[in-house]
């Protein structure tokens, strides 16, 4: 007993140093714990790269989630420091299975979620159309005696198949209740065949000067 009672402190310092020594070897080199330990999930915007000009890709995947393993005792990766990248060089308009390709730091990937994207590829294109004017509900006694669009047509910008379902450009007018003057830069808007508004598409000019002249029972000028 008096073996054991002497030193007792250091002893019993040793034998934590010990316990402490063992499981470290024991579990931090188990790739089990350490990947519980050091690994890191996160969320990273996909992005297309090297598109060729005039063309646009639609996919419906936006982020990829990516599971890293920075190196030991390197900060934690932050998430601008990595991308999820389309690689769409020489590819022309169609359908592909596209892999995606992750931009990183030195870090070992454990997984990435989706490792590949399907989308399609169309041309941006190009049609002129002429403007019209829309009118909500006509009240008694008022109808336009006159009317001046500036200019009388726009330029659609877009991609085909959002392109061809564009029936008419229209400018929304409120008639008012009582004759007078309206001049005012309204903004055209692309509508399809029920019109109802197309988005994704480019306007140019995006705004058109409209002047009326609201008269008493007087028939439109054309």
């Amino acid at each position: 007993m008096q073996i054991i009672r002497k030193n007792f402190g250091l002893k019993l310092l040793a034998l934590a140093l010990a316990i402490v020594g063992w499981a470290y070897f024991r579990f931090a080199t188990n790739p089990i714990v350490a990947a519980a330990r050091f690994n890191q999930q996160l969320a990273v915007p996909i992005v297309p790269a090297n598109l060729p000009v005039g063309d646009v890709a639609h996919f419906t995947e936006r982020e990829a989630i990516v599971t890293i393993q920075p190196k030991p005792g390197e900060s934690p990766v932050k998430p601008d420091e990595v991308k999820a990248v389309l690689d769409l060089s020489n590819k022309g308009v169609g359908v592909y299975n596209v892999p995606v390709t992750l931009v990183a730091p030195d870090v070992a990937v454990q997984s990435l979620s989706p490792a590949s994207v399907t989308l399609s590829i169309e041309r941006i294109e190009q049609r002129a159309f002429p403007v019209d004017v829309h009118y909500g509900a006509q009240p008694n006694g008022v109808v336009v005696g006159s009317s001046l669009l500036r200019p009388p047509s726009v330029i659609v910008q877009g991609p085909t198949s959002t392109l061809a379902q564009v029936t008419a450009v229209r400018v929304a007018i409120t008639l008012p209740t009582q004759p007078g003057t309206f001049d005012a830069m309204v903004r055209p808007v692309p509508v399809d065949s029920r019109g109802e508004e197309l988005g994704n598409l480019v306007v140019s000019p995006n705004l058109v000067r409209v002047t009326m002249q609201f008269v008493a029972g007087t028939p439109v000028k054309k």
